[in-house]
């Protein structure tokens, strides 16, 4: 299985550097079964890259459905698959909440509108927050339920950090997460934000979208108690969030065409830095 455990790492490497980071932050015993489960949620999030129609990538999605699914699989010759099953069997983890995250990521293979932002938190409530808590079953499963309602706002503000990074390769597309009821408020619709012509519109609901985030990141923050400290890596790329919003502040609509995400290096230090305080 060792070999299989670097290989599941290296791949994170490329497909999800930052939890990759994060991985490394944590206790060398929990990094090979966080690794699987980061390199799981980074491969079913990458489907729509390599897919040119919705129904493949269902298929695809339905396949790693069965496979978790299955209690007597073992995923022999997949080296993820191999290492997602051992990682659900050593640590108990629930089968239902990762069926759930691959069901929500279907809502990534069509163009469909995210109509509000209750809609969204669904969403990242079963992509993003499902994560910080099955790590956290992993890390700590004694003290994960305390830090459920803190894992729920965390990931809601990572979810809109990530979307605003994306947000120009998804209007390329033709997809908009923005919530319809954000872009109303702010004078705009979904086709006026895709043509990308009304600069002002299109700052006033980066910036509406940014707040939303940030008041989830606050309430993250007011639960930070909960947060037992072996819990801890599995917040800790909610420190690039903040960051993200300022600078989606900033830009304003220059987002479209002027990319946000922060260094390599900078992303790491904030990470490190979250670490070593027990901040995010």
């Amino acid at each position: 299985m060792q070999d299989i455990s670097a290989q599941i790492l290296a791949d994170l490497r490329d497909t999800d550097r930052d939890r990759y980071l994060a991985c490394l932050l944590a206790p060398a015993d929990k990094q090979r079964s966080l690794a699987a489960l980061y390199a799981f949620n980074a491969e079913i999030a990458r489907i729509r890259d390599l897919v040119h129609e919705p129904i493949p990538g269902e298929i695809r999605m339905q396949w790693w459905r069965d496979l978790i699914g299955n209690s007597a699989g073992s995923g022999e010759g997949h080296p993820l698959a191999e290492a997602i099953l051992q990682c659900i069997r050593e640590h108990r983890l629930p089968v239902s909440v990762l069926q759930n995250m691959i069901d929500a990521r279907i809502f990534d293979l069509y163009d469909d509108p995210m109509e509000d932002r209750s809609a969204l938190e669904g969403y990242a409530g079963e992509t993003a927050s499902a994560l910080i808590q099955l790590s956290s079953l992993v890390l700590d499963p004694q003290n994960a339920a305390k830090s459920a309602e803190a894992a729920g706002h965390a990931g809601v503000a990572q979810t809109v950090a990530g979307l605003l990074m994306l947000l120009p390769l998804h209007l390329r597309r033709g997809q908009v997460y923005l919530p319809a009821e954000l872009l109303r408020a702010t004078g705009l619709d979904r086709e006026g934000l895709i043509a990308g012509e009304d600069t002002d519109g299109i700052s006033r609901a980066i910036r509406a979208f940014a707040g939303f985030g940030r008041d989830h990141l606050a309430r993250a923050r007011a639960q930070m108690a909960t947060i037992s400290p072996q819990n801890f890596p599995a917040f800790v790329p909610l420190a690039l969030a903040e960051p993200v919003f300022d600078r989606a502040e900033a830009a304003g609509a220059r987002l479209l065409k002027t990319p946000i995400r922060p260094a390599q290096w900078r992303r790491q230090w904030w990470m490190w830095r979250a670490a070593r305080r027990r901040r995010f």
